[in-house]
Parts: C-alpha cells; structure tokens; sequence
C-alpha cells in the first residue's frame, strides 16, 4: 500500500483507504475516492494530482492525494 502521490501516471489503481478527519473522507468520497474503487493518475505537476476517478478528472492537492492509500 502506498499513497497516491507514489504512483506512476497512466497506471490503474484499487484505492484500499482513506485516511483524514472525517470531514475530509467525506469530501473524497463525494469526489468518487471510495475504498475498493480505481482511479488512475492522469499528470502531477506542482504537488497537485490530476486524477482520473469514475469517469471524471479532478484535481487535488498534495496533502489530499497522500490520504489516499493506493495498493
């Protein structure tokens, strides 16, 4: 398991946890970050992660992405 701001970009990923407050595994959940989900890196560029996740891009901030255990 690591956090998404270690993987290589075009890689799929199963996403095995959320970590954070709970105000901030809501909000990742809400993006589509749910436990058991894919989402792949897309480009990562000044600490920020570009993200591709249900079928939608989003960006997110470095402290955010390491919440996000990928394995």
């Amino acid at each position: 398991m690591m956090p998404l701001t270690m993987v290589n970009a075009g890689e799929p990923n199963v996403i095995c946890k959320v970590g954070g407050r709970e105000e901030t595994k809501k909000f990742l959940e809400n993006l589509g970050f749910v436990t058991g989900g894919t989402v792949t890196v897309i480009t990562q560029m000044d600490g920020n992660v570009i993200v591709s996740v249900k079928d939608s891009r989003v960006a997110i901030g470095k402290d955010m992405a390491n919440k996000i255990m990928v394995g």
